[in-house]
């Protein structure tokens, strides 16, 4: 007989079929993309994609009825998350370490494979005062607006904080459209040269956690929306603020560096 009464403040989690059907949803995920290159055929790609959002909406639900409806997420459990977001991102500022050490290694001395001279020889280089100082503007400005909703939150301001999270959200979709149009106009690819791989890689990856980072945030906008936050017990609204931060900081630490200083 299972006993739901505990007398310990840990939560153990019930058992789930969102680990499985989401590995599920990665295996096809990844045959389906070997498919659409080799084949052209889409049809598993699509597949994949269906079951991995159907899980993620899923699996999503279920840890917000525990936080907001069964009240398992006690004082030491959110403790614990804390901790278990403090250290992702540590390992996400690890993860992007490596493609600033690819991008200084090439660049500070570069190989006479690429012309002994950094941007290597027939690539040109995006002018950091177009597209890309705006995006910066953008995500500094997405900044201060997640700020203002955490604060408004606090504070019980409901409307204000709707409105925060809504404009973080626009110019998270906003930061996005344009970096698509950057890449749609790009004079290079990522197969030209050491400079376009490591271009791409670091600025692909920050625009797919912008991507992320905007899903997160409307996750919360809609929770908000349902009343499952308080100015006491909001770490879910918390840890989407830290992780919109971090993605603000990556990039300006990539337009320092790639777009401005690598120019």
């Amino acid at each position: 007989m299972k006993m739901n009464n505990y007398n310990h403040p840990f939560h153990l989690v019930d058992y789930s079929p969102w680990p499985l059907t989401g590995a599920i949803g990665v295996l096809t995920l990844v045959t389906g993309m070997v498919k659409w290159f080799h084949n052209f055929n889409m049809n598993l790609l699509i597949l994949g994609y269906m079951i991995i959002i159907l899980t993620m909406y899923q699996w999503w639900r279920d840890v917000c009825r525990e936080g907001t409806l069964q009240g398992k997420h006690t004082i030491l459990v959110v403790k614990g998350l804390r901790w278990g977001m403090i250290l992702f991102i540590v390992s996400e500022i690890f993860f992007f370490l490596s493609f600033f050490w690819a991008f200084f290694h090439s660049s500070l001395s570069p190989n006479i494979e690429i012309g002994a001279m950094w941007p290597p020889t027939s690539i040109i280089p995006f002018n950091p005062f177009q597209i890309p100082l705006l995006n910066t503007i953008i995500l500094i400005s997405s900044g201060v607006s997640v700020t203002w909703a955490h604060h408004a939150l606090m504070e019980n301001n409901n409307s204000q904080t709707t409105q925060g999270l809504f404009i973080t959200i626009m110019l998270g979709i906003y930061f996005t459209i344009l970096q698509a149009y950057e890449y749609f106009e790009a004079p290079f690819t990522i197969a030209d040269s050491i400079y376009g791989s490591t271009f791409f890689m670091a600025t692909g990856f920050h625009g797919l956690h912008v991507i992320i980072g905007t899903m997160f945030l409307l996750v919360c906008l809609i929770r908000h929306l349902n009343n499952h936050f308080s100015k006491t017990h909001h770490f879910g609204f918390e840890a989407a603020a830290w992780y919109w931060h971090f993605v603000d900081v990556v990039w300006l630490f990539l337009y320092i560096s790639i777009y401005w200083w690598g120019n």
